[in-house]
């Protein structure tokens, strides 16, 4: 059967029908072709959301899902699932003739996007006036309901406190008093689907690393991360947290946008045994990688090494000592004093910025 001006031939009835969806060019236009109940469907490859194909997801009844962010458009009408009809996707009509599968692409419907408020997250990132504002961020690990000290928390507490002291703005943000989902691998499908804000942040309302994202994109000036050693590396909640900011650095490679701008830096390291260095690299190099500066000297540490493993006296000298309380003070000085000194500047670091050839791969285009 050969194709006419409208109807274009895009392969074999019986090829075809084996895959319930895949992905087809159809003039160099990328369609969703599913095959159910006997029938094919043919809507475009392009979600509504982000631009992810439809054609490598799966189909739920009689929607398609998108492999990205789950979102869901009828195989064959393109409509939005029920209750998000007003969301749809074109869809164009399909025959076989002569076992050949033709779609109709003169006759598409057209694609509508209904209006979403953006996520207030999406703000564009502009220091709002007043004094130093100074986050700290704790990632200790405990049951709450039956809390135990912890060297680090009580070091960042003393750091908040001398810039408080000092007139700075504070915020203690408890990772361990937070709940918030654990990162989901959206980069891993593509680096176009790892979004900002955080797909799941947007999807999920109760996920409360939006507090995180807040503090570190919108309102601090500097921020002080503090953590305990665990088996040679920062707390399990550190990079928990870690793999869900993932989603501010990849707006760089996505959009070539940076989000961390004339933003400080600094650490409180605590553990029993020693690896402060390697712990201390691998913060240094992550919170380089979000558009963090760092200020001389920029952590403080404490650990009495390998062949000390009684905690309880641990305990006793990270709470009892003078020497690391004043280092934690001059950490929270040293920061803040770095970030007025970039504000009162008005030296801008970079808003845009190429990274070595980094960038996500091209999506599909109508």
């Amino acid at each position: 059967m050969a194709e006419s001006e409208d109807w274009v031939d895009i392969g074999a009835a019986e090829e075809l029908s084996r895959q319930t969806v895949q992905r087809v060019l159809a003039r160099r236009l990328p369609l969703a072709i599913s095959f159910k109940d006997g029938r094919f469907g043919a809507v475009s490859n392009v979600c509504n959301h982000a631009g992810g194909p439809l054609g490598e997801g799966a189909l739920d009844g009689d929607y398609l899902v998108c492999p990205w962010h789950h979102w869901k458009f009828h195989r064959a009408t393109g409509l939005g699932e029920p209750g998000f009809e007003e969301d749809c996707v074109p869809s164009f009509p399909v025959k076989v003739e002569a076992n050949r599968v033709l779609v109709n692409l003169a006759a598409a419907t057209s694609r509508n996007r209904k209006p979403h408020p953006p996520h207030p997250l999406e703000r564009e990132p502009v220091r709002a006036p007043g004094p130093l504002r100074l986050a700290g961020i704790a990632t200790t690990a405990m049951d709450g309901s039956y809390p135990r000290f912890s060297g680090s928390d009580h070091l960042l507490q003393h750091a908040l406190e001398a810039a408080a002291a000092k007139g700075a703005e504070t915020q203690l943000i408890a990772l361990n008093a937070l709940k918030f989902r654990a990162c989901e691998g959206y980069y891993s499908k593509s680096a176009e689907a790892c979004t900002w804000p955080c797909s799941i942040t947007q999807m999920d309302e109760s996920d409360q690393m939006d507090r995180v994202y807040e503090a570190l994109v919108h309102w601090a000036d500097a921020v002080i991360v503090a953590t305990p050693i665990r088996w040679g590396a920062a707390s399990s909640l550190y990079f928990k947290m870690a793999e869900r900011l993932n989603c501010v650095q990849n707006a760089i490679t996505t959009r070539n946008k940076v989000l961390i701008r004339n933003k400080v830096a600094g650490f409180i390291i605590v553990g029993g045994q020693d690896n402060i260095q390697s712990v201390a690299g691998q913060m240094l190099g992550f919170f380089a990688e979000l558009g963090f500066l760092f200020p001389q000297f920029p952590y403080i540490a404490h650990s009495r090494g390998w062949s000390h493993e009684d905690m309880e006296h641990n305990v006793e000298i990270v709470r009892d000592s003078a020497e690391l309380k004043m280092g934690a003070a001059e950490l929270a000085e040293r920061c803040l004093d770095f970030a007025k000194h970039l504000i009162d500047s008005h030296e801008m670091t970079p808003e845009h910025i190429m990274r070595g050839g980094r960038k996500a791969h091209p999506l599909d285009m109508e």
